[in-house]
């Protein structure tokens, strides 16, 4: 069986190991690729940062820092301090030393010429990620910027860090802009791992500035609803998992962005935002096949099957390394049975 999975985020991260997990246990002649935001990312100090992928390759090759969910384990900062005290980088970006030899080492790629899949792909060599490959959803760069009204009423943009690390979402966005998405196009290890999939799975990541950057490439969403047109069945099904349990965000400010797109922070509501791909609404050109909500959110079901969503209640909480591939498992047998109705 070969997987692919849309994902950003320390919650894609997490959904991913526990995944890769599953597959060891139950799927051992499987495989799993991964579609990672890279709207998170930006230019800093002269080094590409790219915090979604940073993150997926720290948690699978067990150089995470659990504790604080984000960076390398084991980190000093004395060289972020040096950068601060220069004022090349803001006190409220803190980058770690092991941290930064990965962003040092991905700057000298690319501007020695290579492609960010390339350098993905260089990354890679160095860790097990236990049989994970990992793309970036374009090669291109589309960094994220947020508008939100100024003290003196006009609209000024913030870089998409800015408003996240700094102001942690607080600041009322208006809008969300990824510049450059227009001239994007998926990346070429993207289009051969949706083409020959046998499932795809979105992972509990923030649906507007992760899974939703991701499918507002040009010719993704498509390339995505195409997928497994290589592979045996001819169409992979496509299931979801909510990252919204009981009107609540699982991790970081997912509501902040559900709101300014005129989303409420519901798992029914978010899965009637990607839109159910037959059924009722199919016309619309919806996304998914199936959706999976919380135990606490089974009252939502009925409606969503209503609506031509294959819904189903499962525990979501990824408390550990075997709910997490409990879940994993849950989302592959959805999606066979997605498949087989």
């Amino acid at each position: 069986m070969r997987i692919v999975v849309l994902a950003g985020g320390v919650g894609g991260a997490r959904f991913v190991r526990g995944l890769r997990e599953a597959v060891q246990r139950w799927h051992p002649d499987s495989s799993i690729d991964v579609i990672v935001n890279t709207g998170d990312d930006w230019w800093l100090a002269g080094l590409r940062i790219t915090p979604d992928l940073d993150s997926m390759l720290y948690t699978l090759s067990g150089q995470n820092d659990e504790v604080r969910g984000w960076g390398r384990v084991g980190e000093s900062e004395r060289v972020s301090a040096e950068l601060q005290a220069y004022g090349v980088t803001p006190d409220w970006f803190t980058l770690g030393d092991l941290d930064l030899g990965t962003h040092i080492a991905r700057s000298a790629w690319l501007r020695a010429g290579l492609t960010p899949s390339d350098v993905v792909a260089r990354l890679q060599e160095r860790w097990d990620l236990g049989g994970v490959r990992l793309h970036p959803s374009t090669d291109q760069e589309i960094d994220t910027h947020v508008w939100v009204a100024s003290d003196t009423g006009a609209e000024e943009d913030l870089h998409f860090q800015e408003w996240w690390t700094r102001y942690r979402a607080q600041v009322p966005a208006l809008r969300f802009e990824q510049r450059g998405v227009s001239s994007a196009s998926p990346s070429p290890g993207a289009l051969a791992a949706l083409a020959a999939a046998d499932v795809v799975l979105v992972a509990p990541s923030n649906p507007v500035v992760s899974i939703g950057t991701i499918l507002g490439i040009p010719g993704m969403r498509e390339a995505v609803l195409a997928a497994g047109s290589l592979s045996a069945t001819g169409r992979a099904p496509i299931v979801g998992v909510s990252p919204i349990i009981a009107g609540a965000a699982v991790r970081g400010m997912a509501d902040a962005c559900l709101t300014t797109i005129g989303v409420e922070t519901d798992a029914g509501a978010v899965a009637r935002h990607y839109g159910p791909r037959a059924g009722v609404g199919s016309s619309a050109g919806g996304l998914l096949d199936a959706w999976l909500v919380d135990e606490v959110d089974e009252p939502l079901v009925a409606g969503l099957r209503a609506d031509g969503f294959a819904a189903a209640a499962v525990p979501l909480w990824m408390r550990d390394l075997d709910t997490a591939a409990a879940l994993a498992e849950a989302a592959l047998a959805t999606a066979s049975a997605a498949s087989a109705g």
